[in-house]
């Protein structure tokens, strides 16, 4: 069985979070406290009946930094009354947080964080005191637009008390619910990355050169003129034998001007983290569709490959949704889904060292081999 091996990179070409150098996310909610219903001043508990209330604030996290973990940088700020107190009690609490975002789905990036902050009050209550305090959240951001995002969060806050007003020690334990909206700035250009892979050639069929006419050799005395056969086309690809230098070719290829098969190649780029084709290509798997179906001969294996951040069988299971996904594109555009096979390899057979960016870019891929 002939084989023709195809290559084409992936390189991110919509501008994800890691393709901005950092975000602010202006945030407002509500904070749920454990001492909340703590009101017997006798035994008073940790906080002093410190009450839920509504908190606002600011995100900003760096993502030039690291592509796994980003640090980032929180305030809360609320207010709320003490039972018994005159005035409000302000809770300014800062954070310091590392963020793990994990693969995108329909513009929904999921993440995690956890780190640790500080606790300040203001016009307080007896008990209550400024103090560490450690914190983690789940949440997502949708994209809106371009550079904005809309950003839910849950958010988990433990601090530890060291003088009750009894003189015990108390656990706290906060929740808080927020939403904002995240700016991204400071956009990155997407890398250049050369094409490792065979040169396309143009599916073009020439016109076939007629052979000249053999002279008429006029007798002495007059005699018919000899019959030229008719220019014969063996195989039936549109070229006549005596120009046909593949006069074999079976049926279902589409061949140049000499009369032998033609091949394509394709050329991809893809979001970092992600399986999603952008505009440009798309209409480069549109016009590989389009050979295939002119070439119904050929079958074709579509083999994803990844860079080596994240898991191994993270990488594996992206590498496979990136197979499968020009496949579906493919079958999409009306090539027979028997004709295809899609599989992928992850980090395992990277083309250059994963040492830098463009390394890495160069190994997120997609291979296409070309079965006869």
């Amino acid at each position: 069985m002939n084989k023709i091996i195809l290559s084409a990179l992936l390189a991110s070409a919509v501008l994800s979070a890691g393709d901005y150098d950092c975000e602010v996310s202006p945030m407002v909610g509500y904070l749920w406290n454990s001492t909340s219903n703590e009101v017997n001043l006798n035994n008073d508990g940790a906080m002093g009946d410190v009450q839920n209330h509504s908190v606002f604030g600011l995100e900003a996290q760096i993502n030039s930094v690291s592509d796994v973990i980003k640090p980032e940088v929180s305030f809360l700020y609320g207010r709320d009354r003490v039972t018994g107190a005159t005035e409000k009690t302000g809770v300014l609490t800062t954070m310091l947080n590392g963020v793990y975002e994990m693969n995108t789905v329909s513009n929904i990036t999921p993440f995690a964080k956890a780190g640790l902050g500080y606790e300040w009050y203001t016009n307080t209550h007896p008990s209550d005191y400024n103090g560490m305090l450690l914190d983690a959240g789940l949440g997502a951001k949708m994209d809106i637009a371009k550079d904005v995002a809309l950003k839910l969060e849950a958010l988990y806050l433990y601090k530890m008390n060291n003088n009750g007003v009894d003189g015990s020690n108390g656990e706290v334990h906060n929740v808080a619910a927020l939403a904002g909206l995240t700016f991204k700035f400071g956009a990155k250009a997407a890398p250049v990355i050369a094409a490792v892979a065979a040169p396309v050639v143009a599916a073009v069929v020439a016109e076939p050169k007629k052979p000249e006419p053999k002279p008429v050799v006029v007798a002495p005395t007059p005699k018919p003129a000899p019959v030229v056969a008719a220019p014969i086309d063996s195989d039936k690809d549109g070229v006549f034998d005596p120009s046909d230098k593949c006069p074999a070719t079976p049926a279902g290829f589409k061949v140049d001007a000499e009369g032998c098969p033609l091949t394509a190649t394709l050329h991809l780029k893809f979001m970092t983290n992600s399986n999603a084709v952008d505009t440009e290509g798309t209409e480069k798997v549109n016009a590989f569709a389009a050979f295939l179906k002119d070439s119904p001969a050929y079958k074709a294996t579509i083999v994803g490959h990844t860079d080596n951040v994240g898991s191994d069988a993270y990488n594996q299971k992206l590498s496979e949704k990136r197979a499968n996904q020009v496949k579906t594109m493919l079958v999409t555009q009306g090539v027979s889904a028997d004709r295809l096979s899609a599989s992928g390899k992850g980090e395992s057979m990277p083309v250059v060292s994963n040492a830098t960016k463009a390394d890495r870019a160069t190994n997120r891929r997609i291979e296409v081999e070309l079965i006869k």
